[in-house]
């Protein structure tokens, strides 16, 4: 859970593969609000298992922290670190949201995966943990399907 915040300040490098980047949290500062906390990475990169070309993703993440946040840097890191990582987009997806889930046991979570084509067939892979919590304003990704040019 809560860690010694390793990665910040200081520069980190990144880490070779998703597995070897440590996500970090920390105590949540409103413990009796509740909040939805959005991370939006509509860069994220990986590597296609079968091709070795790279794949992108507009990826959003959506939680309600219980009694932990992560720490901002070091999902940014954790996200770079699939730039050299070779697997699926459902595989991607959801290692994400796991990791996230292991890392600070959120009340609630949901990620959008939006998968830029290639060949001409865009994927989008969506996963959340339960119903969304009850009174809670929950935005809409506002991600538009890919309609290729024009």
């Amino acid at each position: 859970m809560a860690s010694s915040m390793t990665h910040t300040p200081h520069p980190s490098p990144l880490a070779s593969h998703p597995d070897d980047a440590p996500l970090e949290a920390v105590p949540a500062p409103h413990k009796s609000n509740k909040s939805m906390i959005r991370f939006t990475c509509p860069e994220f990169t990986t590597l296609c298992p079968r091709s070795g070309l790279p794949d992108f993703a507009h990826i959003i993440l959506d939680y309600v922290p219980h009694r932990h946040i992560l720490e901002s840097k070091s999902f940014k890191l954790f996200l770079s670190s699939f730039r050299h990582h070779h697997d699926f987009h459902e595989a991607c997806t959801l290692m994400i949201a796991q990791r996230v889930e292991a890392c600070i046991a959120p009340t609630w979570l949901r990620i959008g995966g939006y998968w830029y084509p290639r060949g001409g067939l865009p994927i989008d892979i969506f996963y959340q943990t339960a119903p969304p919590p009850q009174n809670l304003w929950i935005p809409d990704h506002r991600t538009a399907p890919y309609r290729g040019r024009g």
